[in-house]
């Protein structure tokens, strides 16, 4: 049977001394210092339990370890021991309970001795019991019963250790519905039974410190944020607090489940987090300083102060759902007020409610009642919500008909509330799980649809619940060894004591403390037949020959090669209380590789590693031997860099991916990931001369060249991904040693789609790999690069995510993979000034002009208007002038559409009263926008094409005729619209008669993209069909079926006789629109092509992915080559906008930038450079977190506008003064 506790821990100051900034040693009792796991039951040698979380030391002391000259003191309320709970989330979502109790408890003397420490000083220390079960109550009391039990004057009858042993592997985890389990610790008898499966879930917590907390507006406002899921941050200068509520409010939302990032307590350190951009809800303590955060969007609830803030709206929940939830809490609350006019006597049921409700403090009653009336909340909002449920590969829920049959019952428009509520993840979470127990026949156990089918039948709601007509079976644990000492010895105790350390745990613990004191030396192991040594033993070397003096070193050579075999083989059979580290056969191996100038010792190891592998050892390590043997590789490995011993280093690197150890759960690790601090891993000669080397020796030299390429870039590859490279440089050698063998562009997809993969694989696996800036150059290898395929990045501060590996996992897209480490290529930092190196790391002229190098003044507004989503963003060009004010141009104009279904005209000029006008007319989300001189056209998900007039803002025509929803609009001369649509085709229409003129082209599937060249009339259009159709319109008929990608054409561009598509396939490709051929395939994205643009002035193509990268392509003789990358962007590319001069970049994250020619102002290109490598970052805006959909640029005012999931306009605008 399962037991209830897991663990018990206790964790403070252990030997090893460090600061929150990881500084070893004692610095002082100003400083806050990490806290350490000092003992736990079951011990960490037991191999029936897995092992505690490893972040449950930093979560449980969340401000650090603190020293102090006292300890408790009954007049220092902050002496105080402090109790609390704390939920920890796993990768998979389950969840695990601590209760927590924190206190002063003296320091050891021999940690005080080893760190001069003043004598009678006072640490932090937490005591906690850890559960998989979520009974609060009970892990409080039992842990406060072993506490008092400690420091009690009367002593406990057994020894601490033994009654903590007792309780965690005795008390069995009682049955849900059936059992009530009684245990005692020494004379307190306790109790812990669980709720039935098929009842409420189960929360053994009060609900009232979140109804005292915040009042019924705000506590509808939180529960709404939840319910849409933003970024929630709790504020609290109270432990508990940020727990309880955390817990309450996901219970509230049930029978939905909080799906993403939960941290109801998050340690003070790990502050960063809260830029984020995930949906998130954390805890922070309020004294925690967030003044140097963006917080943007962030809904920020002052449990303190009953305050919310938030910079993005929250959609009220509709009527008459809101009035009703309202007033049913404020009869719960305020029982007297609400029923303060009714009469005494009873004539009604709800005097007698309401007085039950008055005279009862709050208890488990109350606590039900809340919960049943959100449930019942939930009832009346997704009433008749199972008529819809879809159970088809592309849908789970047919949203639109929902809320279109709720339109209808309620009189009103779709509320923006309930629409991000049915898209969330909570939802279809919801929906799936109902899904699943329907095909697993299942009894139906779902409380909300019990209770809408009560409400239907007029029955009480609480009838829903199960019945507990019969009384639980009594399950009693004893201690038999209570009572029954004849001597009556009582154990008391001064600090809380520590658990019996095994001979290995204290030998351990003695170094370490020897080694802080700076007694503890190694140079003593170092044995006396070093090669050193050896070198001055022999007087007469002097005097010998040069080939005696070869044959001297061949003995030597194999002296030490002997010697290293023996010890290495020692090294491993070490018994299991052995410290390799401390050992004889460490210390000399680690001599043997450090004191041989020439290698001997360090090509010797890795060669008896290598030897010993193949004579067929599983290298399998302990846990302590793999720490000595990566340490004695990475010295290896060291010293073979500064040789510049290529060999040494290549063997290296393959013993190391063979060598690994198995953690508790049986997940190997190997040696491999742990080398990435390693320089040399960086340098691009090293991989090209261990490809030459794959080469050499490959086996199938009959097969084809470009498989055998990239058969070995596959495991070079393999091997960047084992040690954890960034993608972003492992792709950049790849690709480049790649481009030197010539192979096709299908070998170049399979190789990205390979490497992206098991970079991914190894994320999953191991998380992410966190590695300190340091330079990356080697003083044996020199590294290179090309100089016309340059990289720009953009590294911000937050980014480093140095000690943060067990958080960093729980978000998605870690920035921390897109940091470069080649400390050779400039780095553009967020201000917008630059430094540059020479390809030697040496300052080199700058290659931008003053003007450039100013502090640039920018500008970036938030532009609030629309209620939902922004979907379709449009800026008017200088062609399209209309004089609305005076003679004033409207050129620059931005105009929007929303899943509000309104159109929104917005004039930057105006600071502080942008928006012009507000165009409705349309009933579903708007898709898609343009404009001419008088008027805008926009399309819609609801079939339809509106016409207004600019000036007047009046509706003029509706073009009905498409029969799916319409994706791109265009106006064109002589009042005429082009519309496509996903019904396949693309209609021409007359906005004077009010008339479709012709169905002029006509595709298998939906419409994606199009474009159309009024000159010529030439229509090309793309979609889900994956070709590419091209019509002459004025000739009517279809010219070419362009036929080549394999996914979705997502993006189209055709300039005179050019045609782009960028492609799901993860590849754009060029076409000659007069001959219908492909000229080139662009393929080295890893994600699908979002966006294409082509540069006017060099003729270069631009493409952008979802990988976050761009890619600057210029055409040469013989093709089209990528001359630049750019990977200052973490998210996918949505708008490119190019000009002569300016190019406009925005992403998905709320991104943004602005590229221009520098070399444009100091006298044109170089006849013999790259144009599109002249192409350099200018400016990027301050980031802030949001969720992009749509970007426009307007590139001849510098304006950059984005729309946003939370339906805000983000505006940003560089002044440039030239």
């Amino acid at each position: 049977m399962a037991q209830i506790f897991e663990y018990f821990v206790v964790c403070g100051i252990g030997p090893e001394i460090r600061t929150l900034d990881n500084i070893k040693g004692f610095h002082g009792t100003e400083v806050m210092y990490l806290p350490s796991l000092l003992d736990q039951y079951p011990p960490s040698n037991h191999t029936l339990y897995p092992p505690p979380p490893p972040q449950l030391p930093t979560v449980v002391l969340p401000a650090g370890v603190e020293f102090y000259s006292s300890g408790f003191d009954s007049n220092d309320p902050s002496s105080f021991p402090k109790t609390y709970p704390i939920v920890l989330t796993e990768g998979d979502g389950s969840k695990i309970y601590v209760s927590c109790i924190a206190f002063r408890d003296p320091v050891n003397e021999d940690i005080a001795e080893a760190y001069h420490i003043q004598a009678n000083s006072f640490a932090d220390k937490c005591i906690c019991l850890v559960s998989r079960s979520p009974s609060f109550r009970v892990l409080r009391s039992a842990l406060e019963e072993l506490f008092t039990l400690c420091f009690s004057p009367n002593g406990s009858s057994k020894p601490l250790w033994d009654v903590i042993a007792h309780m965690v592997s005795k008390v069995p985890l009682p049955t849900p519905g059936r059992d009530r389990v009684l245990f005692a610790i020494d004379n307190c008898l306790l109790s812990v039974e669980a709720p039935p499966k098929d009842g409420l879930s189960h929360a053994d917590i009060s609900f009232q410190p979140l109804v005292q907390c915040l009042d019924v507006d705000n506590l509808i406002k939180l529960f709404t944020a939840v319910l849409l899921e933003r970024r929630i941050l709790l504020r609290s200068n109270k432990y508990s607090l940020l727990t309880l509520v955390s817990e309450a409010i996901c219970h509230l939302i049930y029978p939905f489940r909080w799906q993403h990032v939960y941290i109801p307590l998050l340690f003070f350190s790990g502050v960063d987090y809260i830029d984020a951009p995930t949906p998130y809800m954390m805890g922070l303590h309020s004294g925690v300083d967030t003044s140097g955060l963006a917080m943007d969007g962030v809904v920020v609830v002052d449990l303190e102060y009953n305050r919310i803030t938030t910079t993005e709206d929250i959609p009220p929940i509709p009527e008459p759902e809101l009035s009703s939830l309202r007033g049913e809490i404020m009869k719960l609350l305020y029982p007297n007020v609400v029923g303060i006019d009714q009469m005494k006597a009873d004539f009604c049921n709800l005097s007698e409610h309401l007085t039950i409700w008055g005279n009862k403090p709050w208890g488990e009653d109350h606590d039900l009642q809340l919960r049943l009336i959100f449930l019942k909340f939930f009832a009346s909002l997704l009433s008749g919500y199972r008529n819809f449920i879809e159970n088809s590969a592309n849908n789970a829920f047919n949203t639109q008909a929902f809320l279109k049959k709720r339109s209808r019952s309620t009189n009103q428009p779709p509320e923006p509330m309930i629409a991000q509520f049915l898209d969330s993840h909570g939802f279809l979470d919801y929906l799936e799980r109902g899904l699943g127990s329907v095909e697993n026949n299942n009894n139906n156990n779902n409380l909300l649809d019990k209770l809408q089918d009560a409400i239907g039948r007029g029955q009480n709601p609480t009838s829903i619940l199960p019945s507990s007509l019969v009384d639980p079976e009594i399950i009693t644990i004893s201690d038999p060894d209570v009572g029954r000492s004849g001597s009556g010895a009582k154990y008391t105790y001064d600090r809380f004591p520590s658990n019996i350390r095994t001979e290995e745990q204290e030998e351990k613990r003695r170094q370490i403390l020897a080694a802080a004191s700076g007694a503890f030396d190694f140079s003593g192991r170092h044995t006396p037949s070093s090669p050193s040594m050896l070198a001055g033993k022999d007087s007469k070397a002097g005097s010998l020959s040069p080939m005696e003096r070869a044959a001297e070193r061949e003995r030597m050579v194999l002296d030490i090669k002997v010697k290293l075999q023996g010890l290495w083989l020692r090294l491993l059979k070490l018994g299991a209380t052995e410290d390799p580290l401390a050992s004889f056969e460490y210390g000399t191996i680690l001599a043997l590789i450090e004191s041989d100038a020439e290698g001997i010792g360090g090509s010797g190891f890795v060669e008896c590693i290598r030897e010993h592998i193949h004579s067929g050892w599983n290298c399998q390590l302990t846990e302590e031997q793999f720490i000595a043997v990566k340490e004695l590789l990475k010295t290896a490995i060291s010293r073979a860099t500064s040789r510049n011993d290529v060999m040494t280093i290549r063997d290296a690197l393959e013993v190391s991916a063979e060598m690994y150890k198995k953690d508790a759960n049986n997940v190997s690790d190997y040696i491999q990931r742990h080398l990435i601090s390693l320089s040399i891993w960086e340098e691009l000669r090293f991989w090209e001369g261990y490809f030459e080397y794959l080469m050499e020796q490959s086996s199938n030299k009959s097969a084809n060249y470009a498989s055998i390429v990239a058969v070995q870039l596959i495991m070079v590859a393999s091997h960047m991904a084992g040690l954890g490279l960034p993608d972003t440089d492992a792709w950049y050698m790849i690709e480049t040693i790649a481009e030197k063998n010539n192979i096709g562009y299908k070998q170049f997809i399979k190789l990205r789609g390979f490497l992206s993969h098991i970079q991914q694989l190894r994320v999953g696996y191991w998380g992410v790999t966190s590695i300190k800036a340091q330079s990356m150059s080697s003083p044996g290898l020199p590294s290179p690069r090309s100089k016309d395929a340059t990289d720009e990045y953009q590294q911000p501060a937050e980014a480093s995510g140095v000690g943060r590996n067990w958080v960093q996992s729980m978000f998605s897209r870690d920035t921390a993979t897109r940091s470069n480490s080649f400390s050779r290529v400039r780095k553009w930092a967020s201000d917008g000034s630059n430094s540059a190196t020479n390809e030697n790391g040496t300052p080199r002229k700058q290659d931008v002009s003053a003007a450039g190098q100013k502090k640039i003044q920018t500008n970036v507004r938030v532009l609030r208007g629309h209620s939902g989503a922004i979907t379709a963003l449009h800026c008017v060009t200088r062609r399209e002038v209309w004089d609305l004010v005076g003679d004033r141009e409207d050129a620059g104009f931005f105009i929007s559409g929303s899943t509000d279904c309104c159109v929104k005209i917005w004039d930057p000029s105006l600071r502080g009263s942008e928006l012009r006008a507000t165009l409705k007319g349309h009933t579903r989300t708007v898709r898609a926008i343009s404009s001419d001189r008088g008027k805008v056209v926009s399309g819609s998900d609801d079939q339809s094409v509106l016409v207004w007039d600019k000036q007047t803002t009046q509706l003029l025509e509706e073009l009905k005729g498409h029969d799916g929803q319409v994706s791109c609009v265009r106006m064109l001369s002589g009042e005429r619209v082009l519309t496509a649509a996903h019904d396949g085709t693309v209609k021409m229409w007359d906005v004077r008669t009010d008339m479709c003129v012709a169905t002029v082209g006509r595709c298998s599937s939906a419409v994606l993209c199009m474009e159309y060249d009024d000159s010529t009339g030439i229509l090309a259009a793309a979609g889900r069909d994956a070709a590419a159709n091209i019509w002459d319109i004025r000739a009517g008929r279809q010219m070419h079926k362009l036929l080549g990608h394999t996914k979705w054409i997502r993006s189209i561009r055709m300039v005179e006789d050019t045609l782009i598509t960028g492609s799901d396939d993860w590849t754009a490709r060029t076409w000659s629109v007069s001959r219908g051929t492909c000229d080139a395939v662009l393929a080295c994205h890893a994600g699908p092509i979002l966006c294409v643009e082509y540069s006017p002035l060099d003729k270069g193509i631009i493409t952008g992915s979802t990988d976050g990268l761009l890619r600057f392509w210029e055409n040469e003789e013989g093709g089209i080559r990528c001359m630049k990358n750019v990977t200052i962007h973490n998210a996918a590319i949505l708008s490119i906008s190019a000009g002569e001069h300016w190019l406009g970049i925005g992403a998905a994250d709320n991104s943004m930038s602005l590229f221009q020619r520098p070399q444009e102002r100091l006298g044109g290109f170089s006849s013999t450079g790259s144009k599109m490598a002249g192409w350099q970052l200018y400016r990027t805006p301050p980031r802030t977190v949001a969720v992009v959909r749509c970007v426009a640029s307007d590139l001849e005012r510098k304006r950059i506008c984005s729309g946003g999931r939370n339906g805000l306009l983000r505006l940003w605008e560089a002044t440039i003064n030239i």
